[in-house]
């Protein structure tokens, strides 16, 4: 064991661990508890090597190549291309390309139509050569699902920028949106966070339609390049499709003949809301996405590359670039300091570490010191309700989200502060406002309440992913379980979310998992909720988890879902063992009274089995979820604190069972 911060070894802050009682006395159960201490304390060794100097942890995030090849074009559109940067985005590119020209947007995942388009064009603009045989089996195998006509919308603004799409063949997307007030269906509160701030902006890029010099020709992506777009019939006039489709016609109609100060007066409130919603390190939520198409709206309004709104976004785009050993260049969707860092905290406190063990204290530290008390855009639901939340990212203060805000709590009572009237002070607005975040419906979302318009979702623009936020099992889970610990099982609030929940519970007694894959991470998130907030184990409802777990557990003793689940009946609950999901079916089962299980042994010794010498986990599959099948993501930290977090559970048990012992600064 290595010395901490402390001078003190890590082994010597953990807690003794109980002698576990098992129900039979075999020398194998005791080998799996052994093995189990043994890999927790590995684990927490190299969590806590891991950690930053200024007290967080932060895990890369992987999504797909369309980041790395919108990175590319935007540079290009920009005309701040530098040699450097090409060569080592088109390194990354190219790395990722599959055997057949395709490039994938998950480990191990199809071909995707848009992610390959994307990622052709932008090493076109690196260099490689039409002729390469790696382009000719990509080029080939685009024109075979229907070229770029077949893309998603976004895929075609991209290509719209420099005339190799027609705005013409595009939806359209009116600035005059930003006149609806908040009460009329389509207003841009009916998104969810990440779709508003990248639709605002990309209101004044379709109203404009700028168009770039082509460095080239596209026409081997087409199926037909003297016919790139054929025409389609439109869905039957009394259907939502059909009225959609009218509708978007209509906005073409009107974008002919748009009053010139009507549009320039929307365009310029658009540019406000952006800048107004800049955060301090110059990005826009956090996130990739809108940083790229703010800064492109900017831009097209006259902002020069010198302004000191341009000049911070763009060096926040800088900062989600990961430059790995190769000289291969990845850039990341968004950053997760404070998901991963709380995450950390509950996996290092449950698998042992001493409450007021400094690398604790230190992350309690800067958790507070990322406490959002401003109002932000969630306000435009909830008024009256006082600010106090967490977001995901470094610099989010628009867009705190419930979710954080659960875990953060969850967190912070697990550790014995200095200065326990801070941390009690933060809590207590933490809990105020996810209470106050709570939908009609007993449940609770991501960023908003009762973010769960119809009529988002049905527009012809919208085919990018989920575009609003309604409530999730997940989520629900997450907040049930952080009133529970705050002792609150049976304020109201907390017993709707439980109603909820129980009702959402599908027939095969699993959950389905919004952010996370997929009903392995929905049950593991739902059913620790529910016990900790007093539904006994023996409830229906959690044996029905117990035995859909136990019947999709592998051959191998791990859990693992494909993200092809959300589209595929046949993979919900399958796929090959991972460290994290088999960790998120051990909690459930923990927290079911399962312990002494063939099933949670089995789990068990797999999680020790898979750990590296080192202590990590290794985990090339992608098991977050940005939206459910359409975006992907790998955070590369959850290998290392759910599986920490389930091991420490088996052998120091749950931790609601000493939750006194982190309540009121104790």
């Amino acid at each position: 064991m290595t010395a901490t911060t402390d001078g003190s070894t890590g082994a010597a802050d953990l807690r003794a661990a109980p002698a576990g009682e098992p129900t039979d006395t075999t020398t194998a159960a005791d080998d799996v508890l052994a093995a189990a201490r043994r890999a927790a304390e590995r684990s927490v060794e190299h969590l806590l090597g891991r950690q930053d100097e200024q007290g967080w942890w932060k895990g890369d995030l992987a999504t797909n190549v369309t980041m790395d090849a919108e990175d590319l074009l935007l540079r290009q559109f920009l005309g701040i291309q530098d040699p450097a940067t090409i060569e080592a985005t088109a390194r990354f590119i190219r790395g990722e390309q599959l055997g057949d020209g395709t490039w994938a947007t998950f480990y191990e995942g199809p071909g995707d139509l848009s992610a390959t388009i994307e990622a052709y064009v932008a090493l076109r603009l690196a260099g490689d050569r039409p002729q390469d045989p790696h382009m000719v089996r990509a080029a080939g195998w685009v024109r075979e699902q229907g070229g770029i006509a077949g893309a998603r919308v976004f895929t075609r603004i991209w290509l719209a920028l420099f005339g190799w799409w027609k705005w013409d063949d595009l939806p359209e997307l009116p600035p005059e949106l930003m006149f609806l007030p908040p009460w009329v269906p389509l207003n841009i509160y009916d998104f969810g966070c990440w779709a508003r701030q990248t639709i605002v902006p990309l209101t004044i890029v379709s109203a404009t339609r700028p168009v770039r010099p082509a460095p080239f020709a596209l026409d081997e992506l087409h199926t037909d390049p003297a016919c790139p777009n054929p025409p389609k019939p439109l869905a039957p006039p009394m259907s939502w499709d059909g009225i959609f489709q009218r509708l978007d016609k209509a906005m073409h109609l009107y974008h002919r003949v748009a009053p010139r100060g009507l549009r320039r007066f929307a365009m310029n409130l658009a540019a406000r809301w952006i800048i107004e919603r800049q955060e301090n390190d110059g990005c826009w939520g956090g996130i990739q996405p809108p940083a790229v198409y703010s800064v492109i709206a900017l831009h097209l309004l006259g902002y020069d590359l010198g302004h000191p709104v341009m000049r911070a976004g763009l060096a926040s785009l800088d900062r989600f670039t990961v430059w790995r050993e190769d000289g291969a260049r990845m850039v990341e969707a968004c950053q997760s300091p404070v998901w991963d860092t709380c995450l950390a905290t509950i996996a290092l406190a449950d698998a042992g570490l001493s409450p007021d063990h400094p690398a604790l204290v230190k992350a309690a530290d800067w958790m507070l010191g990322e406490e959002i008390v401003r109002p932000g855009d969630w306000s435009v639901r909830r008024p009256r309700l006082a600010p106090g939340g967490w977001a995901f990212e470094f610099h989010n203060d628009n867009y705190p989200d419930i979710d954080d805000t659960a875990e953060v709590v969850l967190a912070l009572r697990r550790i014995r502060h200095p200065d326990p009237v801070r941390v009690e002070a933060a809590i207590e607005r933490g809990v105020r406002w996810n209470l106050g975040m709570q939908s009609r419906n007993g449940a609770w979302a991501a960023f908003d309440a009762d973010n769960t318009s119809p009529f988002p979702n049905r527009l012809p623009f919208c085919d990018f992913g989920e575009v609003v936020d309604p409530p999730s099992a997940d989520v629900t889970g997450h907040v049930v379980e952080m009133l529970a610990f705050e002792g609150m099982s049976r304020h109201p609030g907390t017993r709707r979310g439980v109603e909820w929940l129980l009702a959402e519970q599908e027939a095969s007694g699993a959950w389905f998992g919004r952010w996370g894959v997929n009903y392995i991470y929905g049950t593991g998130s739902v059913v620790p909720a529910l016990v900790a907030a007093g539904i006994p184990a023996h409830h229906p409802s959690v044996r029905r988890a117990v035995s859909w777990l136990e019947s999709v557990q592998n051959d191998d003793g791990g859990w693992g879902e494909d993200l092809r689940s959300y589209q595929e009946e046949k993979w919900i609950g399958h796929g090959p063992s991972t460290a994290s999901q088999t960790a998120w079916a051990l909690l459930a089962l923990l927290s079911a009274g399962e312990r002494e299980s063939r099933a949670v042994r089995r789990g068990v010794t797999w999680l020790a089995g898979a750990q590296q010498p080192d202590g990590s986990w290794d985990e090339p599959y992608f098991t977050g979820t940005g939206f459910p099948w359409d975006f992907s993501i790998n955070y590369h930290l959850y290998r290392q604190v759910f599986p920490l977090t389930a091991l420490g559970r088996y052998v120091y048990g749950d931790p609601f069972a000493d939750r006194a012992l982190f309540r009121k600064g104790a």
